[in-house]
């Protein structure tokens, strides 16, 4: 598999409350200028045409974490301020994390049911290009 291929196509997670997790996740995923699609029993997002991130109403699991690749550090850092902007509990700052490698910048938050959702930057430079917004 070379590094430009995805390994996982799509993941939807069960949430209590839709609308308040639409909200969250609207607002902590704007700095990566993703859209959103509206499907039957849900709601996704990511880039344009390639949508690969749900939510639907359900009982959620054990907590999850998931993990958002960022193009840089400062996306990194504006997902965290909108994220807190939505309500999401802090659960580590932006930094860097040396423990996972040199480069290992990330920020995580827990969001409505209680999962961790980290935004996180591999590199010592932009090396991600964002989507374009087709809005």
């Amino acid at each position: 598999m070379s590094e430009a291929q995805v390994f996982i196509d799509h993941l939807t997670i069960p949430v209590r409350d839709p609308e308040a997790s639409r909200r969250f996740y609207r607002q902590a995923l704007a700095p990566f200028g993703v859209e959103e699609v509206e499907l039957e029993g849900g709601v996704g997002w990511g880039p344009p045409s390639r949508v690969d991130f749900f939510i639907r109403q359900g009982e959620p699991t054990a907590p999850l974490h998931l993990a958002f690749a960022a193009p840089d550090r400062a996306t990194v850092d504006a997902f965290h301020a909108a994220a807190l902007d939505a309500g999401a509990t802090d659960n580590g700052p932006p930094g860097l994390r040396p423990r996972y490698h040199e480069h290992y910048y990330g920020a995580f938050v827990h969001d409505p049911d209680g999962n961790n959702v980290e935004a996180v930057f591999h590199g010592p430079e932009s090396s991600l290009p964002l989507p374009e917004s087709t809005s």
